[in-house]
Protein backbone atom coordinates (compact mmCIF):
# COMPACT_ATOMS: atom_id res chain seq x y z
CA UNK A 1 0.00 0.00 0.00
CA UNK A 2 1.26 3.46 -0.92
CA UNK A 3 0.26 6.57 0.99
CA UNK A 4 0.46 10.09 -0.32
CA UNK A 5 0.15 13.47 1.36
CA UNK A 6 -1.92 16.29 -0.14
CA UNK A 7 -0.98 19.74 1.11
CA UNK A 8 -3.14 22.77 0.36
CA UNK A 9 -1.18 25.99 -0.07
CA UNK A 10 -2.06 29.53 -0.95
CA UNK A 11 -1.02 30.19 -4.53
CA UNK A 12 1.61 32.83 -3.76
CA UNK A 13 5.37 33.15 -3.92
CA UNK A 14 7.32 31.33 -1.23
CA UNK A 15 4.66 28.86 -0.04
CA UNK A 16 6.24 25.85 -1.75
CA UNK A 17 9.61 26.89 -0.36
CA UNK A 18 8.12 26.98 3.16
CA UNK A 19 6.80 23.46 2.68
CA UNK A 20 10.17 22.23 1.46
CA UNK A 21 11.95 23.95 4.34
CA UNK A 22 9.76 22.11 6.87
CA UNK A 23 10.57 18.79 5.23
CA UNK A 24 14.29 19.61 5.12
CA UNK A 25 14.37 20.64 8.79
CA UNK A 26 12.75 17.30 9.68
CA UNK A 27 15.09 15.26 7.47
CA UNK A 28 12.24 14.05 5.25
CA UNK A 29 13.03 13.05 1.67
CA UNK A 30 10.50 13.55 -1.14
CA UNK A 31 10.23 10.49 -3.37
CA UNK A 32 7.61 11.86 -5.74
CA UNK A 33 5.76 15.17 -6.03
CA UNK A 34 3.32 17.05 -8.22
CA UNK A 35 1.65 20.45 -7.86
CA UNK A 36 -1.77 21.33 -9.27
CA UNK A 37 -3.01 24.91 -9.47
CA UNK A 38 -6.61 25.53 -8.46
CA UNK A 39 -6.64 29.33 -8.73
CA UNK A 40 -6.13 30.83 -5.30
CA UNK A 41 -4.75 27.58 -3.91
CA UNK A 42 -2.43 24.86 -5.03
CA UNK A 43 -2.49 21.19 -4.13
CA UNK A 44 0.88 19.56 -3.56
CA UNK A 45 0.69 15.78 -3.75
CA UNK A 46 3.75 13.89 -2.59
CA UNK A 47 5.14 10.65 -1.34
CA UNK A 48 7.94 10.85 1.20
CA UNK A 49 10.28 8.41 2.86
CA UNK A 50 8.34 8.84 6.14
CA UNK A 51 4.69 9.76 5.63
CA UNK A 52 3.77 9.85 9.33
CA UNK A 53 6.72 12.09 10.22
CA UNK A 54 5.91 14.41 7.30
CA UNK A 55 2.22 14.53 8.23
CA UNK A 56 3.07 15.45 11.82
CA UNK A 57 5.67 18.07 10.84
CA UNK A 58 3.32 19.77 8.38
CA UNK A 59 0.39 19.68 10.81
CA UNK A 60 2.61 21.14 13.54
CA UNK A 61 3.51 23.97 11.14
CA UNK A 62 -0.19 24.76 10.68
CA UNK A 63 -0.45 23.48 7.12
CA UNK A 64 -3.61 21.88 5.79
CA UNK A 65 -2.57 18.33 4.94
CA UNK A 66 -4.31 15.01 4.40
CA UNK A 67 -3.18 11.44 3.86
CA UNK A 68 -4.55 9.48 0.90
CA UNK A 69 -4.10 5.91 -0.27
CA UNK A 70 -2.90 5.59 -3.88
CA UNK A 71 -1.43 2.82 -5.99
CA UNK A 72 2.08 2.75 -7.35
CA UNK A 73 2.61 0.71 -10.48
CA UNK A 74 5.52 -0.09 -12.74
CA UNK A 75 4.99 -0.07 -16.48
CA UNK A 76 7.36 -0.80 -19.31
CA UNK A 77 9.32 2.37 -20.10
CA UNK A 78 8.42 2.34 -23.79
CA UNK A 79 5.72 3.61 -26.11
CA UNK A 80 2.41 2.11 -25.00
CA UNK A 81 3.59 1.06 -21.53
CA UNK A 82 1.21 3.40 -19.72
CA UNK A 83 -1.57 2.62 -22.19
CA UNK A 84 -1.42 -1.06 -21.17
CA UNK A 85 -2.09 -0.05 -17.56
CA UNK A 86 -4.90 2.40 -18.29
CA UNK A 87 -6.53 -0.05 -20.71
CA UNK A 88 -6.53 -2.76 -18.04
CA UNK A 89 -8.19 -0.41 -15.55
CA UNK A 90 -10.67 0.95 -18.08
CA UNK A 91 -11.73 -2.54 -19.18
CA UNK A 92 -12.53 -3.28 -15.55
CA UNK A 93 -14.55 -0.06 -14.98
CA UNK A 94 -11.95 1.53 -12.72
CA UNK A 95 -11.83 5.31 -12.97
CA UNK A 96 -8.50 7.11 -12.73
CA UNK A 97 -9.00 10.29 -10.72
CA UNK A 98 -5.43 11.53 -11.28
CA UNK A 99 -1.94 10.23 -11.87
CA UNK A 100 1.65 11.38 -12.02
CA UNK A 101 5.02 9.80 -12.53
CA UNK A 102 7.44 9.05 -9.76
CA UNK A 103 10.78 7.80 -11.03
CA UNK A 104 12.26 5.91 -13.93
CA UNK A 105 13.65 2.65 -12.70
CA UNK A 106 16.99 1.29 -13.85
CA UNK A 107 15.34 -1.85 -15.22
CA UNK A 108 13.60 -0.11 -18.14
CA UNK A 109 10.42 0.51 -16.20
CA UNK A 110 8.63 3.70 -15.17
CA UNK A 111 6.77 4.19 -11.89
CA UNK A 112 3.35 5.81 -11.98
CA UNK A 113 1.25 6.97 -9.02
CA UNK A 114 -2.53 6.72 -9.45
CA UNK A 115 -5.55 7.63 -7.42
CA UNK A 116 -8.41 5.43 -8.59
CA UNK A 117 -12.00 5.07 -7.46
CA UNK A 118 -11.57 1.44 -6.32
CA UNK A 119 -8.05 0.80 -5.06
CA UNK A 120 -8.66 -2.74 -3.83
CA UNK A 121 -10.15 -3.82 -7.16
CA UNK A 122 -7.34 -2.13 -9.10
CA UNK A 123 -4.67 -3.84 -6.99
CA UNK A 124 -6.34 -7.22 -7.47
CA UNK A 125 -6.67 -6.82 -11.24
CA UNK A 126 -3.11 -5.60 -11.72
CA UNK A 127 -1.66 -8.38 -9.57
CA UNK A 128 -3.57 -11.04 -11.54
CA UNK A 129 -2.53 -9.91 -15.03
CA UNK A 130 0.79 -10.36 -16.78
CA UNK A 131 0.83 -7.57 -19.32
CA UNK A 132 3.95 -5.67 -18.24
CA UNK A 133 2.09 -3.77 -15.50
CA UNK A 134 2.79 -4.57 -11.86
CA UNK A 135 2.24 -3.11 -8.42
CA UNK A 136 5.28 -1.64 -6.70
CA UNK A 137 6.33 0.30 -3.62
CA UNK A 138 8.22 3.56 -3.71
CA UNK A 139 11.23 3.46 -1.43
Amino acid sequence: MTKQLSVFLENRAGRVNTLLEILKENDINILSMTIADTGEFGVVRMITDDIKKALNALNDAGMIVSETRVIAIEVLDEAGGLYDATKLLSENDINIEYMYSAVRSAQGRAVIIMRVDDISKAEKIISEHENGVRLTQIK
